[in-house]
């Protein structure tokens, strides 16, 4: 049990958190969630220490260890990756240098023999003997071969380095684990791996996350930050965010009634009041009207994007036809013969291990890049929008918001322009600040409103949902779960693949796999999953040859 006791925490004149008591129990997973500001990182690091609150305290059960997952992917580059996920059991990873060093010695005493008993026996008890098995299979889980156990971290891609500091924060069997971000930068397998993991754990899990799906998955409770008070429920994200909008749209109801009510009330009192043989009714009904009182609907803080892509044209039954294409970069084959045919009704998920493969195939249908061979004809309907994973270029300018947009806008029109930036949460005098210096969800949220603009039949998107909160992502979510034209778009969020994409594709180094299915679908068939070995051991046996 880990429990938060009066925190209060205060950045120069505000309070981040006000008296915030919470209580999380052994056997549950708590989602913490909260508009992009709110603190969810803050309180994370309050719970594990990191950060010394202003008021208040942390209560942890005696006995217990607290384990969390570390952000500085550089801190342990001189250890061996084994070590480096014992390590997150310190007190195991310390009697194991302190055995070595005594059973290293020379000149052995007695004294020495003691405390190797001593070490043993505490060894022991924490199954140290079990532990490099145990830090093994964690790894192998994560996706980090056998091969890479022994070598230092500094050897690794960064890739790889957050899936070995994840496996340290889930070694040992932690009694309360923080989890910040777990799914950032992990592939589907290492996500689908790591929620049956916490699915079956037993102790303590408390997690922040922007995956909605994984959250869904494996959260029993969600704590929502707002106001500064975190308020705990019971079920996963879905029935937090279900409940509180049935909860808000009751209590509009309720209020609608009243205010019918008081409308009525008014109207009569206008009409009847100087009436004399109406007067008593009158009067009885103002004193009524004194008693309705409104509910107090208090606004959660979370503002909502409204994003509706709207073509301004429909699409034909020619939209794009791609033949044999293939593209190398850097010696690395990418792309390899690949053929595939769009449909007016299609919404494409490309999916697999080489993220790039998808990029580079977006680069080349929208003429940023020239294949090396074949080609791509898109239909004479048909206009498109793109969304790159890096739009570092698209702002290196010194343009304010308003003018950057305005060369996308049908209209010249300032007004114009500024009620789709009011769309996209960009509000007064938020429209003059200049585009190279936005943020990282602030800079989507403009290349999004830049889309709307162009009002396009044909969407390339290519993982939009990085730099982006909850409440943005579900927007985008919905937005492209309305949208009638044809999308191709990449993303981490399982849910967002699972809700928008009709059709399954996934691009390897020997071949195309392309299925009209959902993706939940694609990932349990069996055949594909085989497909997909096949076509990973036939590219493995190719880089063992060269």
């Amino acid at each position: 049990m880990i429990q938060a006791c009066n925190i209060t925490l205060r950045l120069g004149k505000r309070a981040l958190f006000e008296d915030v008591n919470i209580k999380f129990t052994e056997g549950n997973c708590y989602g913490l969630i909260g508009a992009n500001g709110a603190g969810k990182s803050t309180f994370l690091k309050i719970l594990n220490g990191e950060l010394e609150p202003t008021n208040g305290e942390i209560a942890i059960t005696p006995g217990q260890r607290l384990s969390f997952l570390k952000q500085n992917h550089f801190q342990y580059d001189e250890y061996k990756v084994l070590d480096t996920v014992i390590m997150g059991n310190q007190r195991l990873y310390d009697i194991m240098i302190e055995k070595d060093k005594i059973y290293a010695k020379e000149d052995f005493t007695e004294a020495d023999g003691i405390r190797a008993s001593e070490l043993e026996g505490e060894f022991a008890t924490m199954n140290g003997w079990e532990a490099e098995s145990d830090a093994a299979t964690l790894l192998n889980g994560l996706g980090i071969q056998t091969e890479l156990h022994e070598k230092t971290m500094h050897e690794l891609a960064d890739s790889e380095k957050i899936k070995v500091l994840l496996a340290q924060a889930l070694f040992g069997n932690p009694d309360i684990l923080l989890l910040d971000e777990p799914t950032n930068h992990l592939d589907l397998d290492a996500i689908r791996w790591l929620e049956e993991f916490l699915i079956n754990f037993d102790n303590t899990v408390i997690v922040v996350s922007h995956d909605r799906y994984f959250l869904n998955k494996v959260c029993t409770h969600t704590a929502d930050i707002d106001y500064g008070k975190i308020q705990l429920y019971a079920g996963n994200y879905d029935f937090w965010y279900e409940s509180s909008q049935l909860m808000i749209k009751q209590m509009k109801e309720a209020n609608k009634k009243k205010e019918e009510k008081i409308k009525e009330l008014q109207e009569f009192i206008q009409r009847f009041s100087a009436n004399a043989s109406k007067s008593k009714q009158a009067t009885s009904r103002k004193r009524a009207l004194e008693k309705i009182e409104l509910d107090d609907i208090k606004p959660s803080s979370r503002k909502y994007p409204y994003i509706d892509f709207r073509p301004s044209r429909e699409i034909g039954n020619e939209v794009l036809t791609v033949s044999h294409l293939s593209k190398t970069i850097d010696g690395v084959k990418i792309l390899d013969d690949i053929s595939f045919t769009i449909g007016r009704s299609d919404k494409v998920a490309f999916v697999g291990s080489n993220p790039f493969a998808a990029t580079t195939l977006f680069q080349i249908l929208i003429g940023e890049m020239k294949p090396d061979e074949g080609d791509y004809k898109w239909g004479v309907t048909t206009s498109q929008s793109y969304f790159p994973k890096d739009n570092t270029k698209d702002f290196d300018c010194n343009d304010t918001i308003v003018d950057w947009l305005m060369q996308y806008s049908p209209e010249k029109d300032v007004t114009y322009v500024r009620g789709f930036m009011g769309r996209m949460l960009f509000a007064g005098e938020e429209g003059i600040k200049k585009v190279n210096v936005l943020s990282g969800g602030e800079k989507v949220r403009v290349m999004l409103s830049k889309m709307m603009l162009m009002a396009s039949n044909v969407l390339l998107i290519d993982d939009p949902t990085s730099h982006l909160d909850m409440e943005s992502i579900t927007a985008l979510n919905n937005g492209l779960i309305k949208f009638p034209g044809v999308i191709l778009f990449t993303s981490h969020d399982h849910q967002f693949i699972q809700t928008i994409a009709n059709r399954i594709m996934e691009i390897t180094k020997n071949g195309l796999i392309d299925k009209i299915t959902t993706y939940d679908e694609y990932l349990d068939n069996d055949e594909l999953a085989r497909k997909r070995q096949v076509l990973s051991v036939v590219n493995n046996e190719d880089l063992e040859d060269n």
